[in-house]
């Protein structure tokens, strides 16, 4: 008979059932036998008839370094690791067989169960039906799925909540921010001690528009007035609708009243050009009033906002399709854009 049946008297069948992961040492220490599922970590070239610390080494008990060592003491605990990528370690039990005089070392995962089943591909068949790796397998799974579950739903949340953010930030018709997405930045802004400009910017005639040519002309006048406004900006500048025909612009880091004013009077220029209604046109134009945050001691919304209104009045006042310089600045012809001719 063999080694394995002198000493067990089980069929070696049966020791791979039991102990899958097992091997049996001869007193030379050379590997004779190996269980399915270690043979599946050696090497590829196979480990029976090699030097068993050739293949692994004991990380604990240090004082284990050769054959003779591994059933010291009544047969102490061993932790050992794969000398070879990915390093897998074992716990393991030696105890030295009865007649040949060889030993059986018998080697589970430990903790490191869901790293060697990762790293070797290994699945239930590879377990004994008594190991309870069997069970912290099922609980890891669970536990992966639960986390994943956990991890799609706070994804999913998030998403939620920036498309929330999202829709409560912009204006449905024309797609610009809105007036709290202007509070918004605008508290931002201050908060920081940024330097910024802000444009308050009302169309005129677009009464005669929804009079004339009905509401839904005057909602597609909108979308163009939305679509101008956008390309005579920058991306980190915030264009607002505020109200029926009345924007916002705020101007990131802009202090320069000839640049802005410059701004305003394309704008200006852009709008009076004829909108295309079904096929029929229109006419509107604009008139704007700019503040500049670093004309402020102590700049506040509310007071930048007021100034830009009543700016933008003295524009209306002045012929309207103009813009003026808000904060008491001179109204010097560098500052506005006079009046043009156009069709009511």
């Amino acid at each position: 008979m063999n080694a394995t049946t002198d000493i067990t008297n089980l069929s070696a069948s049966a020791l791979d059932r039991l102990m899958p992961m097992h091997l049996i040492v001869s007193p030379a220490g050379l590997v004779i036998r190996t269980g399915p599922t270690l043979a599946k970590l050696l090497p590829s070239s196979g480990a029976e008839g090699g030097d068993l610390f050739d293949l692994m080494e004991v990380v604990r008990p240090t004082r284990v370094c050769c054959i003779a060592d591994l059933c010291a003491d009544g047969g102490a605990a061993l932790h050992l690791r794969l000398r070879d990528h990915p390093r897998t370690r074992f716990k393991g039990l030696a105890v030295q067989l009865p007649g040949s005089g060889g030993y059986l070392v018998n080697l589970s995962f430990g903790i490191a169960v869901a790293d060697a089943v990762r790293d070797h591909t290994l699945t239930q068949s590879d377990f004994a039906d008594t190991d309870l790796t069997v069970e912290m397998l099922y609980l890891i799974e669970a536990k992966t799925a639960v986390m994943n579950e956990s991890r799609n739903l706070n994804l999913r949340l998030q998403s939620a909540r920036i498309d929330a953010e999202e829709k409560a930030f912009t204006d449905t018709l024309t797609g610009l921010r809105n007036r709290r997405a202007m509070d918004h930045v605008l508290a931002c802004l201050l908060g920081q001690g940024a330097r910024f400009a802000l444009m308050h910017l009302d169309l005129d005639y677009f009464k005669d528009v929804n009079d004339s040519f009905g509401h839904a002309a005057g909602d597609r006048v909108l979308q163009v007035v939305a679509s101008v406004l956008i390309a005579e900006t920058r991306s980190a500048d915030t264009v607002a609708r505020i109200g029926g025909d009345e924007f916002v612009i705020i101007f990131d880091r802009q202090e320069d009243p000839s640049a802005l004013t410059a701004i305003a009077e394309r704008i200006i220029e852009r709008l009076e050009q004829p909108i295309a209604v079904s096929d029929r046109s229109c006419r509107i134009s604009g008139s704007a009033g700019i503040v500049i945050s670093t004309h402020y001691v102590s700049p506040t919304a509310d007071l930048m906002l007021a100034d830009a209104d009543a700016a933008l009045y003295a524009s209306k006042h002045d012929g309207r399709g103009c813009v003026t310089l808000g904060e008491g600045l001179p109204a010097a012809a560098s500052d506005r854009a006079k009046p043009s001719e156009r069709s009511a």
